[in-house]
């Protein structure tokens, strides 16, 4: 689940970043939620623990 989110915040950054210079902000919004559900992911990967 978090690893889908990831891919699709990084995919909507991406295309922000080149298609919208006008919403910085925004992308690199994105981009920071992308990246902590990139670490929570690897978080609860590594515990063991099923979610």
């Amino acid at each position: 689940m978090l690893w889908t989110i990831t891919v699709v915040l990084l995919s909507l950054w991406l295309l922000g970043f080149v298609g919208f210079h006008a919403l910085g902000a925004w992308i690199h919004i994105l981009l920071v939620l992308a990246v902590i559900a990139l670490i929570l992911a690897v978080i609860r990967r590594g515990t063991g623990v099923p979610v």
